[in-house]
């Protein structure tokens, strides 16, 4: 016969749970609370601004070629889901080749320059040069120079994206714990070696945050290199079709547009955020569940 925590004997030999006290109560509540509201607030927040929009609208008797009321967004995006869907194939194209390309080039230089300060020091500044240069300036001489219409918007976005990911996983890269790097150097490890089993796990919190914002920056980037083309009469993205329907006052296809875009980015931003935490969620403090 054991004995339970509150003092008493439990008759059927089994180990009685002790009670919460009114704090862990609380903490218990609070948790559930939390975790409830971190999807319900939005999505009340979303419905009331909806409401409220179609509300002005018809209170205003604003009409669709200034102020699209919700309804009809919803109804252009099924009717012209055929023409949109295929431009937001497009604009997906372009965003995650250039997502791709800056994973894989700001991974590779982060790497590169970790390992050699003067290769650091030579050409992180042109990173630099990159970063703080508008894309909208930069985007037409890159449709002048460069011959393929692909090519050049993803080049327009890769530029966005790049940064995010070379400075995050350069800060990670550099972020591990001297004392261990003493220890590697103390058991003779090679570079190699220290890389892959100290700094690369060490930079991987720090890349996955770049990787958050390239996410969402590529997507920006196609849209402002699609705008750019589309200015000079080419492109066919979503971007393209917010300016042809500018032109024709067809604000119903344009909000749709907008309102795909926006979900993408959404989608995009909820995926990255997936993946880090299935990457770090049984080692690292940021993913790990505490008990309450």
């Amino acid at each position: 016969m054991t004995v339970a925590l509150t003092g008493k004997a439990d008759p059927a030999g089994e180990t009685a749970a002790a009670p919460l006290d009114a704090e862990e109560l609380k903490r218990v509540r609070a948790a559930r609370i939390e975790s409830v509201g971190r999807w319900v607030i939005p999505i009340v927040i979303v419905v009331v601004s909806v409401w409220l929009w179609d509300r002005i609208c018809t209170w205003n008797e604003i009409p669709h070629y200034i102020l699209p009321k919700p309804a009809l967004v919803f109804q252009t995006l099924l009717a012209d889901w055929p023409i949109l869907s295929v431009a937001l194939l497009n604009t997906l194209k372009i965003t995650f080749g250039a997502l791709f390309v800056a994973t894989a080039g700001g991974l590779g230089l982060a790497v590169l320059f970790t390992q050699s300060k003067w290769i650091e020091i030579s050409f992180f500044p042109f990173a630099v040069i990159l970063q703080v240069t508008p894309i909208i300036a930069i985007a037409p001489l890159i449709l002048i120079y460069v011959d393929s219409l692909s090519a050049s918007l993803l080049i327009c976005a890769w530029i966005v994206a790049f940064f995010p990911i070379l400075s995050n996983t350069v800060l990670g890269l550099n972020s591990a714990d001297h004392n261990l790097r003493n220890l590697f150097q103390l058991y003779g490890a090679s570079r190699w070696q220290t890389l892959r089993y100290l700094r690369l796990p060490a930079a991987m919190p720090y890349f996955l945050a770049g990787l958050k914002i390239a996410g969402g920056l590529s997507l920006i980037g196609a849209i402002v290199a699609e705008f750019v083309a589309g200015s000079a009469g080419s492109g066919s993205g979503l971007a393209n079709q917010i300016l042809e329907s500018s032109y024709r006052l067809n604000m119903p296809r344009m909000f749709a547009a907008l309102l795909m875009i926006s979900v993408t980015g959404i989608l995009i931003f909820l995926t990255m955020n997936l993946l880090a935490h299935l990457i770090l969620r049984k080692w690292h403090e940021s993913a790990l569940k505490r008990e309450v």
